[in-house]
């Protein structure tokens, strides 16, 4: 892949995480307050069902299993975990916990991947991290332990779900919206119980409540879902990863726009150094990235 190729599909797969930025705004100033499990639900299920219905594709042999996994880890988990602290903290500080994931992408990369650590990784870690840093936090940013803690554990989530998917690849002859539908429906299955049993329901919904769920449905689910398994097929691991810093970027742009949160030169810089890093994660040349292509599994009944 050339390096115009790999600059054009590193643009399109930002979009997604761009778009998960705005997931901050949409949870606090559009959704149900305290709905967490409900928000995650309605985000995957509906999106999945529809990508099922278009491509009328079930699993099969292995991978009912695979698809468990990874729905479970990119959807389910993630979702719920990233709710629950888009809810206990600022949109800023949360995007800053949950930037720890490309840190993990390089652990496990190497350890199940074999990719090969580089000094350029690790400085774009460091570097992204400090630029992270400088972005969201501010004097008055607040800290709560659950929040913390589910920004955490979404992000090994998150970085366990693109590890395994490069090194699983997708099965033989099967697209990437049945690949995506795969995980967006069983995500939301795996919530959906855990939602009724766990979480009263609203006793209404607004009109503004309605659209904020149809938003994350189609825009932050269907559509940035199959751009995110698109890329991750095409770019290596760790560069994708980096692409999520794109999320705090966004979520700072959109404090700014519509919360009448500050961006002063600090922050500026910091958004900068986010950029830096994430152009010195991506791969160069016209090797293709990430090596050798994902082993594929041949399907079986």
């Amino acid at each position: 892949m050339n390096s115009q190729r790999i600059a054009t599909t590193s643009a399109l797969t930002a979009l997604a995480p761009a778009v998960w930025g705005s997931t901050y705004l949409i949870t606090t100033e559009f959704l149900p307050p305290d709905r967490p499990l409900l928000a995650s639900t309605v985000r995957a299920l509906p999106a999945g069902l529809i990508l099922l219905l278009i491509t009328r594709t079930l699993p099969r042999g292995i991978w009912w299993w695979r698809a468990l996994v990874l729905g479970v880890l990119n959807i389910g988990a993630f979702f719920y975990l990233l709710f629950v602290a888009a809810y206990h903290l600022p949109g800023g500080v949360a995007a800053l916990v949950m930037s720890v994931q490309p840190m993990i992408v390089l652990l496990f990369g190497s350890l199940l991947l074999k990719d090969k650590v580089r000094p350029v990784h690790i400085g774009a870690c460091l570097l992204a991290a400090v630029g992270v840093a400088m972005l969201v936090l501010q004097p008055h940013a607040g800290l709560d332990g659950v929040g913390v803690m589910a920004g955490l554990l979404g992000a090994l989530s998150m970085a366990s779900g693109i590890v395994l998917t490069k090194k699983w690849g997708r099965p033989e002859g099967i697209g990437l919206l049945t690949f995506t539908g795969w995980q967006l429906t069983v995500g939301g299955l795996v919530l959906l119980p855990i939602t009724l049993i766990g979480e009263d329901l609203p006793d209404h919904l607004t009109w503004s409540n309605i659209g904020g769920f149809l938003y994350l449905s189609v825009i932050g689910a269907l559509i940035a879902y199959v751009l995110w398994f698109r890329g991750l097929s095409r770019l290596p691991a760790l560069a994708a990863s980096f692409l999520s810093f794109a999320s705090p970027v966004c979520a700072a742009v959109l404090g700014y726009l519509f919360l009448d949160q500050s961006l002063r030169p600090l922050q500026l810089l910091g958004a900068a150094a986010v950029v830096g890093a994430v152009v010195l994660a991506q791969p160069r040349g016209s090797r293709k990235p990430g090596g050798a292509p994902p082993a594929r599994t041949v399907r079986r009944a």
